[in-house]
């Protein structure tokens, strides 16, 4: 496939070429390091949907699985298109930052770019308010994998589609049998299913009123 943007990736490399040499550290780093910090994001959610309702509990516990879900169809779309990648394919170009990935790890779409996609929307899910730090992360993560010259612009542009698209669909049709889920799990009488659910919103407010009391 062809999408005619090999100028584009020209010069976003040359420019990642010309800046200094933490950048270009930071950049390394980020593009793949940033896939710990949604990860750490995921578990923050969960941590605090443990005393939120039941249903925004089970959105929290979707949003990494349907993170994977994109990932999945993200791998798919790879095998269906199998575009080379600009590292190896775009006729003078600087050396990417990266090192390229072998032939058969196609480039389009972007896996991080869907991942980060994924993550931003479904832990908006979980808080609106935090869209305002996980967009511009996944952004950021988009563009670092042209920059350090793994990808072409439209396979993170592709990539941050497939990631918010498949996980908005995937949390909207499990959020009801998840809630049901959470809800037998915090009625349950084993130890471990009520510390993994929480104890919901009712016991955060009575804890206060307990306090009141003594």
């Amino acid at each position: 496939m062809d999408f005619k943007d090999d100028e584009l990736y020209r010069d976003i490399t040359g420019l990642a070429h010309d800046t200094p040499a933490w950048v270009q550290h930071t950049a390394e780093l980020w593009t793949e390091g940033g896939l710990l910090l949604f990860g750490a994001l995921f578990v923050a959610a969960w941590w605090r949907a443990r005393r939120g309702s039941t249903t925004a509990f089970a959105i929290a516990v979707l949003a990494p699985v349907a993170t994977a879900l994109a990932y999945v169809c993200s791998e798919l779309l790879k095998s269906g298109f199998t575009e080379e990648r600009p590292c190896r394919a775009v006729a003078g170009a600087v050396p990417s930052l990266a090192e390229c990935p072998p032939t058969g790890d196609w480039s389009f779409p972007s896996n991080h770019a869907t991942i980060a996609g994924a993550a931003a929307v479904t832990l908006a899910l979980t808080r609106r308010a935090i869209i305002w730090l996980t967009a511009p992360l996944a952004l950021l993560m988009a563009f670092s994998r042209v920059f350090v010259g793994v990808h072409y612009p439209h396979d993170v542009a592709a990539g941050l589609l497939v990631g918010a698209v498949v996980s908005v669909v995937a949390v909207r049709l499990g959020t009801r049998p998840v809630t049901r889920l959470a809800q037998g799990m915090r009625a349950s009488s084993a130890p471990f299913a009520r510390w993994l659910t929480g104890p919901g919103p009712a016991a955060a407010h009575a804890a206060p009123y307990a306090t009141h009391r003594r």
